[in-house]
């Protein structure tokens, strides 16, 4: 399979890519051809496809297929991939049966694994709240999964993180809990697996200070709507601001 990969450089964002869009397959609204439309008329020039995807998505193929079809439409650069989570410490992701029609995987960590169980920000926050654990411990064992994901996603097909670190500030902890240590690990991660970090619209995530953390690591960088609506594909505030 040839794969088509959007020019990424470390330190630089290309405002013309929208890395991470959804459609009516999972968790977006409109159909793959909608999409497409939209991003020419927001001038964009590359598109990366990420509908949620699990063990039991039966529909990769259709989608996989809307896009191939959706590419003699279009002058755009169209990717197939799916945003897929991590489930364990050992970054065990919750993948859907087959992979072949993937370009990419758009890894993500919306729960935290931790203690064979999968912590949302709510159990998070009253855990921290009960003295169960401390921001830190947190925030290490987030950046822990996340590398695992990211490097378990990497034998597959090319990887690019969703959202990083969101989690965190779901559960109120401030990213300052993320120590230098941790983000040398999470970008000495992303280089060596070749893993792109979305900057996403949607999530206002990585924070400010974490996207010049990791552009001072040298990490690639894309821009990422998260769009679940044709509108939202290719619109930036959070990342022009950033």
């Amino acid at each position: 399979m040839v794969v088509e990969r959007e020019t990424v450089v470390a330190g630089v964002l290309d405002l013309t890519v929208d890395a991470h869009v959804h459609t009516g397959f999972s968790s977006g609204r409109e159909a793959v051809g909608v999409v497409v439309s939209a991003a020419d008329r927001a001038g964009l020039t590359a598109l990366t496809f990420a509908d949620q995807a699990g063990p039991d998505t039966a529909w990769l193929s259709a989608y996989a297929d809307a896009v191939r079809r959706a590419r003699h439409r279009t002058e755009l650069t169209l990717r197939v991939a799916a945003e897929v989570e991590v489930v364990s410490p050992d970054g065990w992701l919750a993948l859907p049966p087959d992979l072949a029609q993937l370009d990419a995987l758009s890894v993500a960590v919306s729960a935290l694994p931790i203690g064979g169980e999968l912590l949302d920000a709510r159990q998070i926050r009253d855990r921290l709240d009960a003295g169960v654990f401390t921001s830190a411990q947190v925030a290490e064992h987030l950046v822990g999964a996340t590398i695992k994901g990211i490097e378990r996603a990497s034998r597959y097909v090319p990887a690019q993180l969703a959202r990083p670190l969101a989690l965190l500030a779901q559960a109120g902890v401030d990213d300052s809990a993320v120590s230098p240590a941790l983000v040398a690990d999470l970008a000495a991660a992303c280089r060596s697996t070749g893993t792109v970090v979305e900057i996403s619209e949607a999530w206002r995530s990585p924070s400010p200070r974490m996207v010049q953390a990791l552009r001072d690591a040298a990490v690639a960088l894309v821009p990422a709507s998260d769009a679940r609506y044709a509108a939202e594909v290719g619109r930036w505030q959070y990342l022009r601001r950033v």
